[in-house]
Parts: structure tokens; C-alpha cells; sequence
């Protein structure tokens, strides 16, 4: 069970935290990205067979593939804003923490951009002129 291990990760990390954190907040910070980091390293196998099948299903359907890619992206900038975010809040830097998200907001919404065309191409065509 994989989320077992994650779990005991996030303990540990935690209780080192907490023990490290009054005389060495620097390496509770350290301890910190390093438990997030090692957590996305556990996962991001799994992230690549989801990704796998999606491929086959998207090639089953007939879906163009660079409309895949686009989603897929999308989702790859959530989760990397997600996590600096996170990185930057565990810092004590909640501004830069919201800049961040914008940031990764406004990068999905630009790729977003072709995908919502056809989208309201599609649904032009289905209503009756």
C-alpha cells in the first residue's frame, strides 16, 4: 500500500519538523520541500501510466493528439503551481505563494484557449441558424 508509505513520509517529516523547528527553522524548511519532493518523486511513476492511458483512449476515440497534449499540460501547470505554492507557503510567503497560482492560472487559461474555440465552434454548429 503506497499511501501507507506516503503517510509514514509526511509523519516522519512532520515530527522532525516539529522537533527542528524552534532551533533551526532553515532545516524545518529543508525537511519540509524535502518531503514534498520525494512524495512527487513516489507519485509521478503513477502519473505517467494515467497519462499511458489516456494516450490509448484518445487514439481509440479518434481525439487529436495535440488536443490531449493541450489537456495535459493543463493539468502538469495545476499541479506544479499547486505544489510551488505549497513549497512557498510552508516558507512563510503567503503573497508570493498567491502570485504563483496566478501565475499557473493564467498560463492554463492561454492554453485553455484553442481547446474553448473549438468547443464554441462545436456548439455553433449544432444550433440552428
Amino acid at each position: 500500500m503506497e499511501i501507507i508509505q506516503i503517510v509514514g513520509l509526511g509523519l516522519i517529516a512532520t515530527i522532525l519538523i516539529l522537533i527542528v523547528k524552534e532551533q533551526k527553522p532553515m532545516f524545518a524548511f529543508l525537511i519540509a520541500t524535502t518531503a514534498g519532493i520525494l512524495i512527487f518523486l513516489f507519485v509521478i511513476g503513477k502519473i505517467g501510466s494515467v497519462i499511458s492511458v489516456l494516450e490509448r483512449m484518445a487514439e481509440s476515440s479518434g481525439m487529436d493528439e495535440v488536443h490531449l497534449k493541450t489537456i495535459l499540460k493543463i493539468i502538469g501547470i495545476a499541479y506544479i503551481a499547486e505544489f510551488g505554492a505549497q513549497i512557498v507557503r510552508d516558507a512563510g510567503q503567503e503573497s508570493i505563494a498567491s502570485k504563483i497560482e496566478l501565475a499557473g492560472k493564467v498560463l492554463i487559461l492561454v492554453l485553455a484557449i484553442p481547446i474553448i474555440s473549438i468547443i464554441i465552434e462545436t456548439v455553433m454548429k449544432l444550433l440552428p441558424v
